[in-house]
């Protein structure tokens, strides 16, 4: 019998928990690392379980029996449907268990499961939109390096550049440079070891670097500025006509608020709930 529902949202760069009732009311939560699909099924499953010991912690419980447990997971990496496959197969014995992409729950955290679009941007970014006639769509979501527009990983993935074109002397020195080769190791062969180790989450750590030069470095607001661009591509492809509520979800929302084109950013409006909360609304309709 379930005693215990687990809404999990697993990204790039950490995973959110969150553990309730069957009945739905909320216990506690629990934070781990990484546990998109990307970093390895043995990796989710241990980050998503860690979590979740931290969530039975923090409520004063024992870990429950799998057998009592059901959980609903929004990850990054759902689409590469392999991914998906051996993530099932590695189920460690929940009693029930529902699989769907990070942008799936967190447009139905962001809306509490209503019609409306969202943009989710953080390590990775992508747009998805439920109409009032039940359709649903996404926008982006391609995966880096070949897409996820605007995200902390894209962020950096122009850092990076822009850092080449300084060490080569194509561009002037800067600060934004000089903090950009310093989190890289110091020097072309560091920058290079970095280069030939980097995942998405390391390109996303450069992100924050490239914000807080943004009010005196010109290539910084230049990246920023076309991440905003771009965030104004996906929310047209969303909704043409601008007539759905629109939410921008994760870490890089506010952050990148000041960049967006200013009628975008006026429509833009805060979750109602994160993506944890969404997962943990899609595991309830399902038991």
């Amino acid at each position: 019998m379930i005693h215990y529902l687990i809404g999990v949202d697993g990204g790039g760069t950490g995973t959110r928990v969150r553990l309730a009732r069957a009945d739905g009311s909320l216990l506690a939560q629990g934070q781990a690392g990484p546990s998109g699909l990307a970093h390895g099924i043995d990796a989710a499953w241990q980050a998503i379980e860690q979590a979740i010991g931290q969530a039975f912690g923090a409520a004063g419980l024992a870990p429950a029996p799998m057998a009592e447990r059901a959980i609903g997971l929004g990850l990054a990496g759902v689409h590469n449907r392999a991914w998906a496959d051996q993530f099932r197969a590695a189920d460690p014995g929940y009693a029930r268990l529902v699989l769907s992409t990070d942008a799936y729950t967190t447009l139905l955290g962001a809306h509490g499961g209503q019609p409306g679009a969202i943009i989710a941007l953080g390590t990775g970014s992508v747009g998805e939109v439920l109409q009032p006639d039940g359709v649903q769509r996404e926008v982006g979501g391609w995966g880096f390096p070949a897409g996820d527009e605007a995200s902390g990983a894209w962020i950096g993935l122009q850092a990076i550049n822009y850092l080449q074109q300084v060490l080569d002397g194509r561009r002037p020195a800067s600060a934004l440079a000089q903090a950009l080769d310093a989190a890289c190791g110091g020097g072309r062969d560091a920058v290079q070891a970095w280069l030939a180790r980097a995942n998405q989450t390391a390109y996303a750590s450069l992100a924050p670097l490239v914000l807080a030069h943004a009010a005196d470095n010109a290539a910084a607001r230049a990246i920023l500025e076309r991440a905003g661009a771009e965030v104004q591509r996906m929310a047209n492809a969303l909704d043409p006509d601008a007539r759905l509520p629109l939410a921008l979800c994760g870490g890089l929302a506010a952050p990148l608020r000041p960049y967006l084109p200013p009628a975008l950013a006026a429509r833009a409006r805060d979750p109602l709930g994160d993506a944890a909360a969404g997962a943990l609304q899609m595991i309830r309709a399902a038991v």
